[in-house]
């Protein structure tokens, strides 16, 4: 049992004999059970922060007796290739590698807000407005190496969902030229 002490209330002065007085005493035994009460009540009903994740959807892994899907070509004015390297570095082109569109020649960059956020949004203004329907947006190829980081993934995943990217895939094939630039950026 817990006890509050005030003191012994014997005085040592002088030769007077006074009677003693009993020390209060306080039972604390209640009040630190009803601490741990509450202690236990506030840790069993708080919420704590739920992860936070973005819906991504991946086909089904196909069977070795189904047939190859059908190659899906789209505008090469449409698309945008994004190759992930080693150091936090971004390739980028826009239409394809062979034949460029104005201004999409192969570049580096990095996550940066000025780096390939600052390109997706001059992209994804200007593509509707060059096929002349707002229907028809920007579609984003992402493809990592094996040098590129897992927090390069996330990180551009979270630029197309900042940037409202409407089409975005991740694709792990390279063509041998897209290959070259995977060897630049990964030294």
């Amino acid at each position: 049992m817990a006890e509050l002490n005030t003191g012994d209330g014997g005085g040592g002065k002088g030769g007077k004999v006074r009677s003693k007085k009993q020390n209060s005493k306080v039972d604390l035994t209640a009040m630190v059970d009803l601490a741990f009460l509450l202690i236990t009540f506030f840790m069993l009903t708080t919420t704590l922060s739920k992860p936070q994740s973005m819906p991504l959807g991946l086909p089904a892994k196909p069977k070795p007796t189904d047939p190859k899907p059908p190659v899906v070509k789209t505008d090469q004015r449409r698309t945008v290739t994004v190759i992930l390297g080693a150091n936090d570095q971004i390739k980028w082109f826009h239409g394809l590698l062979a034949t460029p569109e104005v201004g999409g020649s192969p570049t580096t960059t990095d996550y940066s807000k000025d780096g390939i956020r600052k390109e997706l949004l001059k992209r994804i203004k200007s593509v509707p407005e060059v096929m002349g329907d707002k229907n028809k947006g920007l579609i984003v190829i992402i493809k990592p190496t094996k040098k590129s980081t897992y927090k390069n993934l996330v990180d551009i995943l979270d630029e197309m969902a900042i940037c409202k990217v409407p089409t975005y895939a991740i694709v792990n094939e390279f063509t041998p030229e897209e290959n070259k630039l995977a060897e630049e950026i990964n030294k």
